[in-house]
């Protein structure tokens, strides 16, 4: 058997468990800081998802916004799949 390693992709979850749908139904309250992250950057990569990402990215920075609040664009595009455009909407966030 093969190792699968594509991440299956957000539009494949459940309805309610995608970020943004659960955003429209619960609030943001309902969200990880990953998720709401997710969000703002929109996608990830085939091999994974924007929320395998954020949560890549809050891990770094020891899951403190603060932390990931005070990044720089060439820090943050130092990630796989974060571009000038994406790390310009987390510090923006």
């Amino acid at each position: 058997m093969e190792n699968y390693e594509q991440k299956l992709g957000i539009k494949l979850w459940a309805e309610e468990d995608r970020p943004r749908e659960k955003l429209l139904l619960h609030g943001r309250r309902h969200l990880t800081d990953a998720e709401l992250i997710a969000i703002l950057i929109g996608s990830g990569s085939k091999n994974e998802t924007a929320v395998d990402l954020s949560k890549r990215i809050l891990s770094f920075y020891d899951n403190n916004l603060t932390k990931l609040g005070k990044a720089s664009i060439l820090e943050l595009s130092r990630f796989k799949g974060i571009g000038e455009a994406k790390a310009l909407t987390i510090i923006a966030a």
